[in-house]
């Protein structure tokens, strides 16, 4: 499990988007809590499919109904999630004088990806990708299709130099999983090291269990 307090006060914006992988982000905000890490989410509405399809959960589409439920699931405290829709422009992600930090789209699809590449802002997830680039923060893509078209490619690297992190949900094994969520939990551990959220989810290479270099 994760480790942290409330002294990281900065909310992590995640948003779920229409690609195949959604336990990734959920799994994702799961930490993120364990760690006392505060979120902003959104859901896309071709996430919430995926989710359906996915996982025996069924999110509501009412940003406050999924907001309730969340806590509920998690026993969280109110301050500890906030839930955007789609088009709330008023939302603080939607503006750099918010003080954006940190943004995971998990998972990506290359629709979003587009969309972020080319600066639409079509509709609060682009828009908040969009607000954390330009204001220079650190925006983590963790894109899931196979095999990659230039298209896609492209746009990976037009973002990349932009200073979007571009993370594929690629596992690696020599952590010698035994079951699904361990190939989960080793994409997730990457992503926390990238936000600068200690874990001990996943052994790191060079080192025992305790932590100690080998």
């Amino acid at each position: 499990m994760v480790q942290g307090s409330y002294s990281q006060t900065q909310p992590v914006t995640v948003a779920l988007t229409g690609a195949s992988g959604v336990q990734y982000g959920m799994r994702l905000m799961e930490c993120l809590f364990a760690a006392q890490v505060p979120v902003f989410l959104m859901v896309s509405k071709a996430a919430q499919m995926v989710i359906a399809t996915e996982t025996k959960e069924k999110w509501p589409a009412n940003p406050d109904t999924l907001k309730a439920d969340l806590i509920k699931r998690y026993n969280l405290n109110e301050g500890a999630i906030e839930v955007f829709g789609r088009e709330d422009w008023l939302a603080p992600v939607a503006s750099g004088s918010s003080g954006p930090g940190q943004m995971v789209i998990c998972p990506c699809s290359t629709g979003t990806l587009s969309a972020v590449a080319c600066g639409a802002s079509n509709n609060l997830i682009e828009r908040a990708a969009d607000v954390v680039l330009k204001e220079r923060k650190k925006l983590i893509m963790l894109v899931r299709e196979m095999p990659l078209s230039d298209i896609h490619l492209e746009n990976m690297l037009k973002l990349s130099r932009m200073g979007a992190i571009i993370m594929p949900a690629s596992p690696g094994f020599y952590h010698e999983p035994k079951s699904i969520e361990d190939i989960i939990d080793f994409v997730v551990a990457r992503i926390l090291d990238q936000l600068g959220i200690e874990q001990v989810m996943v052994p790191r290479w060079g080192y025992s269990d305790s932590g100690a270099g080998v």
